[in-house]
């Protein structure tokens, strides 16, 4: 544990568009997407939604993965691992709405358990929060769409409850949103509402539509961070001081992974050796092998 000064590193933007069927999720997320890398090829969608994606393949050659019911929170998370581990720069997960209501979805598992609400909620809350987890860890921009759907409270009137409308409710657990850097909603007409916005680019802006020029400025933002160097990850490799702080940084500096290796196994080495001595500091091995007391 230590007190360091304040700085926003390098980010990856986590991006969350909602909005009702036809408002345009999947076309906006892939404009959005060709601006932050520029080349849909770096692009990869997971898609929930009979491949509809590829509707706008006219667009560039980006790829996808289809996901089938059952929509087990699981299979996002392995869609997720394996656009990281492909290269992918970009992964559009359309719609992350299947993970908690489609068949087979968290709503789906906990109905299925047997017993009380409470006691399936336990066993079912750890699922989901795996995958959101892969989302946040994950190495490359994510950007996920949800649907909405009109939602009513009832109104007490002249005695009688009446429903009334209070608007769109995204299909997902309530404080999804909290997770993303962006939040977008979207109408039927294509404008956007901003309903979260950490990185101050949209502020007092209206009449938005999704452009690659948005896509564009975010990546801009993600950018301008304190670049980490490798001369930086050296100096951490020396300075740490377990195992399991040497696990961490080797976790979060994957661009030097392979470059710095050698580094890593020799920091490890000596945090192994060091432990060793250390308890082994008031003992002495004798010739003949036995151990005993140092003089």
């Amino acid at each position: 544990m230590k007190i360091e000064v304040a700085s926003r590193k390098r980010a990856k933007i986590r991006l969350s568009i909602q909005g009702p069927s036809g408002s345009g999720k999947t076309y906006g997320a892939l404009l959005i997407a060709k601006g932050l890398v520029g080349d849909l090829s770096k692009v990869c969608v997971i898609d929930t939604e009979n491949s509809s994606a590829e509707l706008y393949a006219h667009l560039g050659r980006f790829h996808t993965i289809q996901l089938a019911a059952p929509f087990a929170p699981e299979k996002f998370t392995e869609a997720i691992h394996l656009c990281e581990a492909s290269g992918i720069e970009v992964i559009i997960i359309d719609s992350a709405s299947h993970e908690w209501d489609g068949v087979g979805g968290i709503l789906d598992i906990h109905a299925s358990i047997p017993g009380n609400s409470f006691s399936a909620w336990s066993k079912v809350t750890p699922r989901h929060n795996q995958f959101v987890q892969s989302m946040l860890h994950c190495n490359a921009h994510v950007i996920t769409t949800i649907r909405s759907k009109q939602e009513y409270v009832l109104s007490d009137k002249n005695g009688k409850q009446v429903p009334e409308k209070v608007g769109m409710k995204g299909i997902q657990r309530d404080g999804y949103e909290y997770d993303s850097t962006i939040a977008f909603e979207l109408l039927h007409n294509h404008q956007v509402i901003i309903s979260k916005d950490r990185t101050g680019l949209f502020v007092g802006k209206y009449d938005l539509v999704l452009t690659p020029e948005i896509g564009i400025s975010i990546a801009k933002w993600c950018t301008e961070g304190d670049e980490v160097t490798q001369e930086m990850v050296e100096e951490r490799i020396s300075q740490c001081k377990s195992i399991q702080e040497l696990l961490e940084l080797y976790m979060k500096s994957k661009s030097y992974q392979q470059m710095l290796k050698h580094l890593f196994e020799n920091r490890k080495r000596e945090l192994i050796t060091g432990s060793t001595q250390s308890h082994s500091s008031s003992e002495k091995l004798h010739e003949n092998g036995t151990v005993g007391e140092q003089a």
